[in-house]
């Protein structure tokens, strides 16, 4: 005889907001609390709670979460609590207006959007930080660099690549012109220079760009990516391999970029709370079974071994199960 299971009851936004505010109370906070709370709730309940509590006591809680918070924790907690598209906007301010452009950030927060997300990404960021995504890419030097007034030539190629990426109304469908695919295929083929790939990455949709890359291959036995390289170099050529990869599997790419974070002496913790707290509600649970298929043991084992204290409970509630 099967017996009956009850799922657990989630309190309401303002039991959750109530249960916040008592945390803040007293020396120190209840780093405990916070966590139990905000961990786990999805995006549009923590919206929620923060409309209740902001509201009920006259305080602003992403301000407070600052305030009372420290370190790396502390910036986990405070970009989980924005919307999406907030969260996306914070972190390409941060790579876009560091004093050397942290090209690999920008690139991969905006080559893993949909033309929709990039649309709504656009407004929040002119709303959240006071200029147009745009412009900030323009601003922006790539590499080795520091800002200055005028771009290096080395630096235009990576730049014009997000701006096209950002700006072209990119087809959404699943439909596809096989002619158009093969004459791509044809012309990269061929040899072209930088403009033309920028080009093709920029203004062909999901669906023809899956299409050009097993195509390429059944055309001339090699994988596109060996254009790619042979062909262009430097940030420009991570850019479109980016690309390429979010086409064929987002998934191993985060994986190798979470790797890499976690890989030497050493622990690269913007990276790690960028992936994971952006990618917590997208496609985590794909993540976590590719570095597990790929470097044979879990993400929850490699983010517990090089984290500690609330920070490590936090990413690791954000990931769920050890699996």
């Amino acid at each position: 005889m099967s017996t009956l299971t009850i799922p657990p009851v989630i309190p309401t936004a303002r039991e959750d907001a109530k249960n916040l505010h008592k945390a803040f109370k007293g020396l120190g906070c209840d780093s405990g609390t916070i966590i139990n709370i905000l961990a786990h709730r999805d995006s549009q309940q923590v919206e929620l709670i923060t409309q209740e509590y902001d509201n009920k006591y006259s305080d602003v809680l992403r301000k407070r979460l600052s305030s009372e918070l420290h370190g790396d924790f502390k910036r986990a907690v405070c970009l989980w609590v924005r919307e999406p598209a907030a969260r996306d906007a914070n972190v390409l301010k941060r790579a876009l207006r560091a004093t050397v452009t942290d090209f690999k950030a920008a690139t991969d927060v905006i080559c893993s959007r949909t033309p929709a997300q990039l649309r709504q990404l656009k407004q929040v960021y002119l709303i959240n930080c006071g200029a147009r995504l745009e412009h900030d890419i323009e601003s922006a030097t790539y590499g080795d660099h520091k800002k200055v007034p005028r771009m290096e030539p080395q630096d235009r190629k990576p730049r014009s690549l997000l701006l096209g990426y950002v700006n072209t109304t990119r087809y959404e469908g699943p439909e596809i012109d096989k002619i158009l695919v093969e004459d791509d295929a044809k012309a990269i083929n061929k040899g072209r220079d930088n403009s033309f790939f920028i080009r093709i990455f920029t203004e062909r949709s999901k669906a023809h760009m899956s299409a050009l890359i097993s195509t390429y291959k059944s055309m001339f036995g090699k994988p596109l990516e060996h254009a790619i390289k042979k062909e262009t170099s430097g940030n420009l050529m991570y850019g479109l391999l980016t690309i390429l990869r979010f086409v064929e599997n987002p998934a191993i790419h985060f994986a190798k970029l979470l790797r890499k974070a976690m890989k030497g002496f050493g622990t690269d913790d913007s990276t790690l709370i960028w992936i994971i707290v952006t990618r917590a509600e997208v496609d985590m649970r794909y993540i976590k079974a590719a570095y597990i298929n790929k470097y044979g043991k879990t993400l929850n084992e490699a983010v517990h071994s090089e984290t500690s204290g609330y920070y490590r409970t936090f990413l690791l509630a954000l990931l769920g199960p050890n699996c």
